[in-house]
């Protein structure tokens, strides 16, 4: 589990900010973050709000404690590390009750000072990076919002994909049943990705293709290719029912009926390469793990 719940004495009355800080050890961003997320409680279960007074007795903590399943980096420097990310593994936890994610094998191996400069959805493969310390996070998520980087996505998707295209439609989120759906639609944020064929499979009607998004919308080489009609094979919310999307995503299909409704086991999307430059210094990687149509 990555957060346990752990129980601290109170001996004396204090501020619950500055007990988080002098008796349990933490920083204060931590103490501030723990607060605000409300994974303080009292020993009522109530939560605690900052500069809230604590008395005897003892307070609880949800604390993100680290477990390894083997993940190592691909690549790593002093200041930053690359992670090449399985499909179906969440980059960070969304609720207390998540098991395992990949922030689990950042922090068992970086400890409390490394964190995610940017991330990747559950489903879809690939490189991630990390940033080791506060310095290198400073610099290299500055580097994303200022898009001075270079992503390569690999997809398969369905139908024959012939010409090297630009979509430029812009993206806003949906209004149907899945909350976390997003639509290409005028009236969005700008958006672009450039889609590059690199081999069609006339037996299963697929094409390989790279895709280069040029802005960072959610989903948006999802969105954009299924706008053009060429669905990512095993996309469990783009190009099939809503109500069909809702079941694959609650869980209430076999790993077969998956397949069957939205063409594989798993989102065929891949973080493939990432460029940029720290420090002076140019680096390419690209992923380890690949598919093929």
């Amino acid at each position: 589990m990555p957060y346990i719940l752990k129980k601290f004495e109170v001996k004396e009355k204090t501020l619950i900010d500055d007990f988080l800080i002098q008796d349990v050890k933490l920083s204060s961003k931590l103490a501030q973050s723990l607060l605000n997320k409300g994974k303080v409680l009292n020993q009522d279960d109530k939560r605690l709000q900052k500069n809230q007074i604590v008395k005897s007795g003892f307070i609880q903590i949800n604390l993100f404690q680290a477990i390894t399943k083997g993940l190592s980096p691909l690549f790593q420097t002093e200041h930053f590390a690359i992670f090449d990310k399985p499909s179906g593994l969440l980059v960070h936890p969304t609720s207390i009750n998540n098991e395992y994610t990949l922030l689990d094998e950042i922090k068992y191996h970086f400890k409390d000072g490394a964190s995610l400069v940017h991330r990747i959805d559950k489903e879809t493969s690939g490189l991630v990076l990390v940033a080791k310390n506060k310095y290198s996070e400073m610099i290299l998520k500055e580097m994303f919002e200022e898009k001075k980087y270079k992503k390569t996505y690999k997809a398969i998707v369905e139908g024959h994909f012939k010409n090297t295209i630009k979509i430029d439609t812009a993206i806003t989120n949906d209004t149907g049943i899945i909350k976390l759906k997003m639509k290409t639609h005028e009236n969005g944020k700008a958006s672009q990705t450039k889609i590059e064929p690199i081999n069609f499979n006339k037996k299963k009607n697929q094409t390989i293709v790279y895709a280069y998004p040029k802005t960072g919308r959610q989903h948006q080489i999802r969105v954009h290719l299924d706008s053009i009609s060429h669905r990512i094979i095993g996309d469990p919310i783009y190009g099939i029912d809503e109500s069909i999307a809702n079941r694959i995503l609650k869980k209430e299909v076999t790993q077969e009926e998956r397949i069957a409704l939205s063409g594989n086991k798993r989102l065929l999307l891949h973080a493939y390469s990432l460029e940029f430059e720290y420090l002076n210094l140019k680096y390419k990687f690209c992923s380890k793990q690949d598919f093929k149509a």
